[in-house]
């Protein structure tokens, strides 16, 4: 964003959220345990909704966002990030802004829930 490049800062904005994801699925492996062939296969994706269901958070998640709005209006955000969008020239200024906000706020944001479980 200090750039001027608001496609850039949402498409890396996004993969933060996707890394927190695969850190608590990660989690879930201790050191010298196999991992499970289809949580290991299904977690080479970018789908966030998918993340949040392989790392078993899901359920979780919709309990707290029950009992925080904000929280629930940051993950709507967040969710609808993909890695397509660093070939989108259209992402405007505002639209990389509300989704730093949803992932990083320092009370309610995404990242700061997901921190929680990794």
């Amino acid at each position: 964003m200090e750039n001027n490049c608001p496609q850039g800062a949402y498409y890396l904005a996004g993969y933060a959220i996707e890394c927190a994801l695969k850190a608590c699925i990660a989690k879930e492996t201790k050191e010298f345990d196999f991992p499970d062939k289809k949580v290991a296969t299904n977690s080479h994706t970018h789908n966030l909704k998918d993340l949040l269901g392989l790392s078993r958070l899901a359920d979780t998640m919709k309990i707290a966002k029950r009992s925080n709005l904000v929280l629930e209006r940051y993950w709507a955000l967040a969710v609808e990030w993909d890695e397509d969008s660093r070939y989108e020239t259209r992402i405007q200024k505002k639209e990389a802004e509300d989704l730093i906000e949803a992932i990083a706020h320092p009370t309610d944001g995404v990242l700061k829930w997901l921190k929680n479980w990794w």
